[in-house]
């Protein structure tokens, strides 16, 4: 990341490291959500002040879509290298159960980073919430483009509608997603996931 890695505090330069800063603020982000995140706690948490974050990461909106790329790529990795599944049973398992592992662990915080910002959205942060659901409807394509591979090997009966499986699929993980954020155990939520999974069309 390009940036001035440096802020000052009485007239010295103190210097940061931007990727630790944006690491930070993903924190804030994915706890509180866009709105929910305030400057003050955002600059906090990168020990940073108002001015080098926007000369380093541009305003708010430009950091939080900086943060979601980063969520994206180090967070939700998972759903990707779940498409290279065997099989599109695979596929859903490896899906769901990275998203318990990612969304109720010990280190992060609870929830979905996307969910939770763009169920919280006003109106005023009308472009938040349209670029979380572009984000999650190209994830939805990749997951539908799969199913319907699954259908033409044969692994998925033919009379199934692959973008409503996956969106059914998706639907549950941001059910997963929603249970977390609000306190539910990890063991209850690999329940989900084992019943889910016991109606999965088949041969």
């Amino acid at each position: 990341m390009e940036c001035s890695a440096s802020t000052k505090t009485r007239g010295r330069p103190r210097e940061f490291d931007p990727e630790e800063a944006l690491a930070s603020a993903l924190r804030v982000f994915w706890k509180h959500g866009y709105e929910g995140a305030s400057m003050a706690e955002l600059t906090e948490a990168m020990g940073i002040t108002k001015p080098s974050l926007y000369a380093c990461f541009g305003n708010k909106e430009a950091l939080f879509k900086k943060a979601l790329d980063l969520y994206e790529r180090d967070k939700l990795c998972y759903i990707k290298t779940s498409l290279d599944a065997p099989t599109a049973r695979e596929v859903a398992n490896r899906i769901l159960r990275g998203a318990v592992k990612t969304h109720c662990g010990d280190s992060d915080p609870q929830g979905c980073m996307g969910v939770i910002s763009s169920v919280a959205c006003t109106t005023e942060a009308e472009s938040i919430r349209k670029e979380v659901v572009a984000r999650r409807a190209s994830s939805e394509a990749a997951v539908v483009e799969r199913f319907e591979r699954a259908k033409a090997e044969g692994d998925l009966p033919e009379n199934v509608d692959a973008k409503a499986l996956a969106q059914c699929l998706l639907t549950v993980l941001q059910g997963l997603s929603v249970k977390a954020q609000v306190g539910a155990e990890r063991k209850d939520l690999d329940a989900v996931v084992d019943t889910f999974l016991t109606m999965w069309p088949g041969r």
